[in-house]
């Protein structure tokens, strides 16, 4: 199946210079909060990993990082409601104060679901950064502790995040031309 991959037929949402910005103050703020102790960040694949590689280059604390791999869209643009570990983590997480690194937050579904499984392999904290919150999605109870840009329900791509694997090294974030209206 053939995409449009041409960026100008997409709407930019967020631009490439604002969320360099972001991630910045982002690394600030977890540094500034976890000042003293050391972070294992918890990036979720594969929609993190850009995000996740930014935000710990603006990390002034140590640091390190596993990934998680989820799924819970398949080559939808909306959340099957189904989460499947298809990667679990490489290291333990016990008594490590512990971020997950979230590209986008939608339903909240997956990201409750990381919550509940981590926390039974008892880390020290546990905490949530996400590049992108979309709160009027959310179906749990579930704010992120860090939040980049809080966006409307649109289907975005770019910076990490696709549509059936396409646009994730987009170096900005863009709506979907089917969801602009």
């Amino acid at each position: 199946m053939e995409r449009a991959y041409d960026k100008d037929a997409f709407k930019q949402l967020i631009s490439e210079e604002e969320i360099k910005d972001k991630v910045k103050e982002l690394g600030e703020q977890i540094s500034q909060d976890y000042q003293g102790q050391e972070v294992i960040a918890v990036g979720v694949l594969k929609g993190s990993f850009v995000f996740a590689a930014d935000l710990l280059r603006q990390l002034s604390i140590p640091n390190e990082i596993d990934f998680l791999a989820v799924s819970s869209y398949g080559a939808s643009t909306k959340s099957s409601g189904i989460i499947r570990i298809l990667k679990d983590l490489d290291t333990s997480i016990e008594n490590k104060h512990v971020l997950i690194v979230e590209d986008i937050v939608d339903t909240g579904l997956t990201l409750n679901y990381l919550l509940e499984t981590l926390s039974t392999r008892k880390p020290a904290s546990l905490k949530i950064c996400t590049l992108l919150d979309k709160p009027d999605r959310r179906e749990v109870d579930l704010t992120p502790d860090y939040i980049g840009f809080q966006i409307p329900d649109l289907f975005v791509v770019g910076y990490g995040l696709d549509y059936a694997e396409y646009y994730r090294d987009w170096p900005a974030i863009y709506v979907l031309p089917e969801e602009d209206e």
